[in-house]
């Protein structure tokens, strides 16, 4: 459940004694059957898949507290863009237009809730087998799991509820990050024996099941554990990262199979055996899935190209989103091909340049990446009413003379992943990105996790090999033991998982294990527990890499970005703070409120 206030109110009538029938929807009818309690399953499935999807999609928010990118709304003030100001407990942090961070708060403990509810009543139905029960309570435990890694690597020290809340409940503590992810590593070491290796679409995984306990064990820095419950997955038998081309466009030689992985219809296909764990999202399959709207995902990411920011050398509008289906003077119909963008999730200079350290690597190859000076000069008017030889011509962000082109360059110019980002809209009047399965889950991460337990453990040698698999799928050179760093893994992360991983969720687990290990990080620091909020990696990996943050950059509204090392933690949303008033929510230093934080407990409450 949600950390709030509920409210009971009585009825004043003469007869509000009398009894009434109770509801036939109670609990005990309700989950009495296998298929009930699955309906919360269900539930937890369909939480999950609001994170990617939408307009100001949550992941969003992973990318914006990362060196990946910014929050790249310009023309008004309140995106999470000066963070040192708009980013506090009392502050708006679930709107779509600001910032996500209440989402992720409410949002996990509803998919906390859900899972509750089948835990609590898994002895309830009838069930055919021990196995058919304990698959279900695995794939509870597995969702479960998931929200409290999130939240605890996106809040640090928070409630733990292990069991579903049927009163109203105002005494709740936080229990130490470290707690909770050791419960966590045993219900997922439960999970791990009973759930399938192969289920429907959205279901969860064997695989999806060892892959998030290797992300606990790493949390937890039970290195040789991650090695393992990696391994499982890698070695397993079951899933392969896919190297040969497949799917719906397999026989257009113009493509690749890092094309073909990212593919609408292709990421649920029996044949993609590098699949994991997927959110499902199909037009009109209501019981699979049909987010409104569909995933946005070019609204989200893709530049603003065709505003009127973006001007030819002689000074006339160069750009439209005029769709040819609309208008037959349209001879380039950039919306269609590449959505109706309005760039606010703005990579950074680091994404979309300084990361890629080989021209061959096919993620950042012409026809999967995209470039600005891909599009053309596509307003009509340049032909009939203003004309102009620019028209068709490729975009260009100098004159002849040195002279800018984009009013707006942090907005309407920047370089993003076609081939990960393209969606086709068949639902929006204009092409935002339509609906599409997306990955929760992929093995190429799995590769990861392992190189970093082995980068932990000091075994270069064979982090180099798992960070290799990905890199030589990508047609990039293999990397060597001496190459290897935490900065190397993050960068491959970057290349590979860029609108798929939380990165936020990813830097913050990585920064409390150098204050854990006091492990010298490559930028010759080490950190400590003890003053994790104010000196982190987290804090220095984004001032290192981000171009926006550590320039202190002004939008053309006037907000300038900055970033704290506090930020490694986001605020406790106050709302939950003061509706919990029989006990305490501590709040992260750094926000306002953490004067009043008491000891977090050592143990999980059994109320």
């Amino acid at each position: 459940m949600a950390i709030a206030t509920i409210a009971l109110t009585a009825s004043c009538k003469k007869d509000f004694l009398i009894p009434k029938p109770q509801s036939f929807y109670t609990p005990e009818n309700t989950f009495n059957t296998p298929e009930g309690l699955k309906s919360s399953i269900i539930a937890c499935e369909r939480n999950l898949r609001y994170e990617w999807f939408g307009d100001g999609a949550p992941i969003i928010t992973q990318l914006i507290f990362s060196e990946m990118a910014v929050e790249g709304t310009t023309d008004k003030s309140g995106p999470a863009q000066d963070l040192n100001l708009q980013i506090t407990p009392t502050t708006q942090l679930n709107h779509v237009d600001y910032n996500r961070i209440g989402w992720y708060w409410h949002e996990g403990y509803k998919g906390i809730k859900y899972a509750n509810t089948a835990i609590s009543y898994i002895d309830q139905p009838t069930w055919k087998s021990e196995e058919e029960k304990n698959a279900v309570l695995g794939a509870a435990y597995f969702h479960r799991a998931y929200r409290y890694y999130m939240l605890t690597n996106e809040f640090g020290d928070i409630p733990a509820i292990m069991k579903e809340v049927t009163a109203p409940k105002l005494d709740f503590y936080s229990v130490k990050r470290e707690v909770i992810l050791q419960r966590m590593k045993q219900d997922l070491e439960f999970a791990e024996q009973w759930v399938p290796a192969k289920t429907n679409g959205g279901e969860v995984t064997k695989g999806a099941v060892s892959h998030l306990l290797t992300k606990v064990n790493l949390a937890l820095g039970n290195f040789d554990d991650a090695i393992v419950s990696a391994s499982r997955v890698i070695d397993g038998g079951v899933h392969a990262l896919m190297t040969q081309r497949f799917g719906v466009d397999k026989d257009d030689a113009s493509k690749n199979v890092v094309w073909d992985l990212h593919r609408p219809l292709n990421k649920a296909r029996a044949e993609n055996t590098e699949a994991l764990m997927l959110v499902i999202d199909r037009n009109g399959y209501k019981d699979n899935g049909d987010f409104a709207g569909g995933g946005s995902t070019m609204r989200q990411a893709v530049p603003y190209w065709f505003s009127n920011n973006i001007i030819t050398p002689n000074g006339n509008r160069g750009t439209t989103d005029a769709l040819k289906k609309n208008n037959a003077a349209i001879d380039y119909d950039q919306a269609t091909d590449f959505g109706r963008a309005i760039g606010r999730c703005r990579a950074t200079w680091y994404s979309t340049h300084t990361l890629w350290d080989d021209p061959n690597d096919l993620r950042h190859a012409p026809g999967n990446w995209m470039r600005m000076e891909d599009l053309v000069y596509n307003n009509p008017a340049l032909k009939t009413t203003t004309p102009d030889p620019y028209y068709g011509k490729p975009l260009q962000l100098y004159n002849s003379s040195g002279g800018i082109l984009c009013a707006d360059t942090i907005r309407s110019w920047f370089d993003w992943p076609h081939y990960k980002l393209y969606i086709p809209d068949i639902e929006n009047a204009t092409p935002s990105g339509g609906h599409t399965d997306w990955y929760v889950f992929r093995l190429a991460e799995t590769y990861l996790l392992r190189a970093e337990a082995y980068f932990w453990k000091g075994q270069n040698d064979l982090a180099a090999e798992d960070i290799n698999k990905i890199r030589v799928r990508a047609g990039a050179e293999p990397i060597t033991a001496a190459d290897v760093n935490i900065g190397t893994i993050l960068d491959e992360r970057g290349r590979e998982l860029y609108y798929e991983e939380p990165r936020k969720v990813e830097l913050t687990r990585i920064s409390y294990l150098f204050a854990q290990t006091g492990k010298t990080a490559y930028n010759g620091k080490t950190y400590n527990l003890q003053n994790f909020s104010t000196d982190n990696f987290f804090y220095d990996r984004i001032m290192e890499k981000n171009n926006f943050y550590n320039k202190g950059v002004v939008t053309n509204h006037g907000d300038r970005y900055t970033m704290s090392p506090y930020h490694v933690l986001w605020p406790i949303p106050q709302n939950a703070i003061n509706s919990n008033v029989e006990g305490t929510l501590n709040q992260n230093e750094g926000y306002d409120g953490f004067q009043n934080n008491v000891a977090p407990l050592t143990e999980i409450p059994t109320e």
